[in-house]
């Protein structure tokens, strides 16, 4: 399987993709997403001098100050003694307790090992190492380590090269890339990765907590030392800065590398040409449609991720039978379910709710897919059977913020809960608020209330209890507001006299001439039409002939939630250009956002604006 690497900078922001093949000369598609902004860098892998702020016993941790707005998170099991040696697992009983470890106010050198998510802290360890291309130094370790996801015969040859390279001191691990290393390549990078520690160390002790001492590289360069492996065919790079910082750092660390690493020069952008925008887009949508017609749904909770599978569409073909029908859906659900987990880089707890299957076979067949679909995933994953309910627990690690975290932000409106309060919730409540407002302001005839257009039309309803209030405390209510107001909206904007109040509620005075839209021919009266402004409903006696059009008219009643027109200019027809547009646009603006459905609420009626409110 053939891979590429795409890098995209911009003043602000790095963005980098992983585009594999499924077969050879396949059409590459988006396999991983990577986004880091300035003022949002990931803080995995930096080293701080930090402060021990608290240490509490019951929980086995402590929060430890390292310069940020949360304090850090270090569990008893992270924690290394002065001597350079790691402190007992308390798990086996034999540990210490950590309030005899560590103290508050004590300075210690602490890793981040996990970034700060939600509302939680940075996750620490007092286990520091350094990455390089194909070695990680752990100054406070001991001894050599091999990627498991290296074949056994090959984590034997380079336990072997390194052992008989490095003597100490400290320990090292040998990561999945150094796949065909030579000793060559492990003297190169040893030397490389002492010297870092050298400046770390000297940083260490000039420095005052809580402060930064080594960072971690950025993104570009970070991603391409961990996931530039043999199998990739090349890295393309649309910044010269960003080319030139990558290509520095493989010549020091890994120089039959650098001729993999291509500058882009196109006019295109390198993300447009390459359709990763639109996999980033994706990583938006709650839907995602699998090929057979059938279709997944994601939801996002506070402890873990849902994926639904449904069939959809797909109903099956050939003599196979409702089971290999499910099956063929379930099969496709978890090699696109994988593929979500990697493109969104989705951590945490997960289940896939999968078809139910009635054969074990089938289940088993499903599972070993997803298996196998998790292979080319480079984050830990832990996968359950399959349950009697066709549910598939799992978790992956989740080390910072996906693709999804960075680009969006909880709605101001529903705060991330995805449902807001209906209008007719909102009005119900409104009536006892308007009752309330009334009893506050006994000598006021009359007042203006600023709410959404919905709740407006269901107060306004014959059956919201409004006019009955208004005929019990002799006031009188009006409402304004637009439809970008949260449903929830309801303030009191001015109170009065019921003339100042009508002065500014209504939309029009009577023998005013305005330009409108005529919308849609009356309900009652067919020679008479109905146009809308905002959810202001005007009805325009002998309209009904120009539906579509805009028309002057002359205003002849106004009543709250409606009034009635006569057309002007013998029924010319009117185009709406010059003058007229902008008129009818301002009229937009200042009218009510206010509806009624049937009748007038409270003073004297008016037979055809009934009509023509009945007509919205």
């Amino acid at each position: 399987m053939k891979k590429t690497i795409l890098v995209s900078a911009e003043r602000g922001e790095t963005r980098v993709a992983v585009l594999e093949a499924k077969q050879k000369g396949g059409k590459a598609s988006v396999a991983e997403l990577y986004i880091e902004r300035r003022g949002r860098r990931s803080i995995v892998g930096n080293i701080y001098k930090g402060k021990v702020d608290n240490v509490l016993p019951g929980m086995e941790a402590a929060f430890v100050d390292i310069g940020l707005e949360r304090n850090g998170f270090l569990h008893v099991d992270e924690i290394v003694l002065p001597n350079g040696e790691q402190a007992p697992k308390r798990g086996r009983g034999s540990g210490r307790r950590i309030n005899e470890l560590i103290k508050p106010g004590q300075e210690i050198l602490v890793a981040v090992v996990k970034d700060p998510l939600k509302s939680k802290g940075a996750r620490l360890s007092m286990n520091l190492s350094i990455a390089g291309r194909y070695l990680v130094y752990a100054p406070q370790g001991g001894g050599v380590g091999v990627s498991r996801r290296l074949a056994d015969k090959e984590r034997d040859r380079l336990r072997k090269m390194v052992d008989r390279t490095y003597k100490g001191p400290g320990g090292l691990i040998v990561r999945t890339a150094a796949h065909g290393a030579k000793k060559a390549d492990f003297v190169r990078e040893i030397s490389y990765l002492q010297k870092l520690n050298e400046v770390l160390q000297r940083r260490s002790e000039s420095t005052k907590a809580p402060a930064l001492v080594f960072q971690e590289a950025d993104l570009s360069v970070r991603v391409l030392r961990d996931v530039f492996l043999n199998e990739f065919e090349k890295a393309v790079i649309d910044s010269p800065k960003q080319f030139e910082r990558v290509t520095s750092f493989f010549q020091r660390t890994a120089p039959e590398l650098v001729g993999g690493v291509e500058l882009y020069e196109g006019t295109k952008p390198l993300f447009d040409k390459w359709k990763v925008n639109e996999a980033i887009e994706s990583t938006l949508n709650r839907r995602v449609d699998l090929p057979s017609g059938g279709y997944l749904i994601i939801d996002y909770t506070e402890a873990l991720t849902v994926i639904d599978v449904n069939s959809g569409s797909f109903t099956g073909r050939g003599k196979g039978g409702l089971e290999e029908t499910i099956t063929k859906v379930n099969t496709e659900a978890a090699e696109e379910a994988v593929r979500q987990l990697r493109l969104r880089d989705i951590g945490g707890i997960i289940v896939v709710d999968f078809i139910d299957m009635a054969r074990a076979s089938n289940r088993d067949k499903v599972l070993k897919t997803m298996r196998k679909a998790l292979d080319a995933d480079k984050s830990k994953s832990y996968v359950v059977e399959v349950s009697p309910l066709g549910l598939v627990e799992m978790t992956r690690q989740n080390i910072t913020d996906g693709v999804r975290e960075i680009l969006t932000a909880p709605c101001p409106t529903c705060h991330g809960e995805g449902v807001v309060l209906s209008a007719e919730t909102v009005a119900l409540e409104g009536v006892q608020k308007l009752r309330d407002i009334a009893g506050e302001h006994g000598d006021v005839e009359a007042f203006l209330i600023r709410v959404n257009p919905k709740v407006a039309h269901e107060l306004t309803d014959e059956e919201s209890g409004l006019a009955e209030l208004e005929q019990e405390t002799g006031k009188r209510f009006h409402f304004e507001g637009g439809d970008a107001l949260p449903i929830g909206t309801f303030e009191l904007v001015e109170s009065g006299s019921r003339s100042e109040i009508e002065e500014r509620a209504l939309p029009f005075k009577v023998g005013e001439e305005v330009l409108v839209k005529i919308d849609e021919p009356h309900m009652y009266n067919a020679d008479d039409a109905v146009a809308r402004i905002d959810s202001y409903i005007v009805s325009v006696t002998g309209g009904g002939r120009f539906v579509g059009e805009r028309k002057l008219v002359r205003i002849d009643e106004v009543e709250r939630s409606a009034a009635i027109a006569s057309l002007l200019g013998g029924g010319e027809s009117s185009n709406g250009s010059g003058g007229g547009e902008e008129n009818g646009s301002q009229l937009e603006s200042s009218a009510p956002s206010r509806k009624r459905s049937r009748g007038r609420r409270g003073g004297r009626g008016r037979s055809r604006a009934n009509q023509g409110s009945k007509d919205e």
